[in-house]
């Protein structure tokens, strides 16, 4: 149910690129390509081919980007969605749900050392996610192993001053906005406790319109992520490949005064990068509506 809060003037929506759709690009070469069509930013996902967490000298390797994105006048928002940073066997594995307690701690330990990165580069949230329930699992536990291993993170996001962002995820524990509120009153709703909103999964999962869910979803939005999708199918899709009008749902995020980036996110099209990099960004400032 939509909160009544006060009217909020709308204002311009900042865009950036995700870097997990950048993958064949070296990092300061993806950073100034972004620059150079106008980016406003970029969502940087930890991984090993960009800014890798594990790798030694984290420090002085996050110093060197957040020199480089503000020369560049780019802001940033952290991402947590490698596929394979911890598990070179096991997609987006190990996760905050697993049975193992030590495969659970080095989740919260990445989840950790993002907050820390987060905070380094100025970063306006860090993201994150729940993973899908393992098998055998029942859900009343894997929400409590959710709400335990986020305990931590939420507290050290809290003191460092970087909202953590959670999102939605089709095949997750935590798909739906609906799961997004379960958690929230599981955890006594912590202020650093925010949302991610990806747009195309709204269209692919949620019952109500896209605007809809954003205007809902306005008072915890703290990362915003959006591509084209289809009903029922969680395939991120370049803009008009999908059936997203996209037009209205710009419009009722510009009105929520969300200040944050709208990273758009292309995973599986790295390949195509520097092209849809060009062809998103223009497609999202022409206001483009879907044809009926």
């Amino acid at each position: 149910m939509t909160e009544l809060r006060p009217a909020v003037a709308a204002v311009p929506l900042r865009y950036g690129y995700g870097t997990n759709g950048l993958t064949d690009l070296r990092l300061d070469d993806a950073l100034a390509l972004l620059a150079d069509l106008g980016y406003d930013g970029v969502g940087l996902t930890l991984d090993h081919m960009h800014l890798d967490p594990l790798a030694a000298d984290l420090a002085a390797r996050t110093a060197r980007v957040a020199r480089r994105l503000d020369s560049l006048g780019l802001t940033v928002t952290v991402e947590t969605g490698a596929r394979y940073v911890l598990d070179p066997r096991r997609k987006h594995g190990p996760s905050l749900l697993d049975p193992d307690p030590e495969a659970r701690a080095a989740r919260a330990r990445l989840l950790l050392t993002a907050v820390r990165t987060a905070a380094d580069l100025d970063a306006h949230a860090v993201h994150c996610f729940s993973g899908p329930t393992p098998p055998g699992t029942d859900p009343d536990t894997a929400w409590a192993r959710l709400a335990d291993g986020l305990a931590p993170v939420v507290e050290a996001a809290d003191a460092a001053g970087v909202p953590l962002a959670i999102e939605p995820e089709p095949g997750h524990l935590l798909a739906t906005l609906a799961d997004f509120h379960h958690l929230r009153a599981l955890t006594g709703s912590p202020a650093a406790l925010g949302l991610t909103l990806d747009i195309g999964h709204c269209r692919c999962l949620e019952p109500e319109p896209i605007a809809d869910c954003v205007r809902d979803a306005a008072p915890w939005l703290r990362h915003v992520q959006i591509e084209d999708m289809r009903r029922g199918v969680h395939e991120h899709l370049p803009f008009g490949d999908g059936e997203i009008d996209f037009p209205p749902v710009l419009d009722a995020l510009a009105a929520t005064g969300y200040r944050g980036l709208t990273v758009i996110e292309l995973p599986r099209h790295s390949h195509a990068g520097p092209e849809l990099a060009r062809s998103s960004l223009s497609f999202l400032r022409a206001g483009h509506r879907k044809e009926r």
